[in-house]
């Protein structure tokens, strides 16, 4: 992974909004999940889910490393003490995009709550977007997304559909104890807003993104 600072990142992303921020490259996409020490020590040993882990039940992913961060409160709550990067097939992670039905009631995207309700019960990738929040736990205007998966979806990203699992615990930590004397000082993976394909954007409702003096920069031939 490529580390920077917070407060050099926080100047590229957007203050508002619906987006995606995450670790990506053209082959993966990044996402995060905190569980207890016997399932991520399994997870991390057989590269893939499985143990104590369970298959019958609805997982969480999230993209965003401060998502997460706030979710787990750095990884000290209980049950959520070990922190793992799951690095996904870009591919699958738009399908996932693609399959989403929100969690709650949508006017633009379903004709009556009745239309909804019958997709949510069929749909195996559940989307929820909610605030975001600084390395401090406040909440910010952007919006973060994380995405339930269960069923054959949950199967295959525990299975066949990820390159990589890493338990980052011990950077959660360090970020932590940094976070307490100087946040100026904090580091965390670098992230940027990811723009999926154009129908995986329209089914979990994203918002239009300006590209930054960064991204310009990094872009020109």
């Amino acid at each position: 992974m490529i580390f920077e600072t917070y407060e050099t990142q926080m100047c590229t992303w957007p203050r508002q909004g619906r987006h995606i921020l995450a670790h990506f490259d053209d082959e993966s996409v990044v996402v995060y999940q905190a569980y207890r020490p016997a399932i991520a020590t399994w997870a991390v040993g057989h590269q893939r889910f499985g143990g104590e882990f369970s298959y019958g039940r609805m997982s969480w992913i999230k993209p965003n490393f401060l998502w997460m961060m706030y979710r787990c409160g750095w990884a000290s709550k209980e049950g959520q003490e070990h922190v793992l990067a799951v690095r996904l097939r870009r591919p699958f992670f738009d399908e996932i995009l693609r399959r989403a039905v929100p969690s709650s009631f949508d006017a633009s995207r379903y004709a009556s709550v009745e239309a909804w309700r019958r997709a949510l019960d069929d749909s195996e990738v559940r989307l929820q977007w909610d605030p975001d929040h600084d390395p401090l736990g406040r909440p910010l205007e952007r919006r973060a997304i994380q995405l339930g998966l269960r069923g054959s979806m949950l199967r295959r990203y525990g299975e066949t559909e990820l390159l990589s699992i890493e338990d980052v615990t011990p950077l959660v930590i360090g970020q932590r104890e940094r976070l307490e004397r100087n946040m100026e000082a904090l580091e965390m993976p670098r992230e940027e807003v990811y723009q999926p394909e154009s129908e995986a954007a329209a089914a979990v409702g994203i918002d239009r993104h300006e590209m930054s003096s960064r991204d310009r920069l990094e872009s020109e031939p």
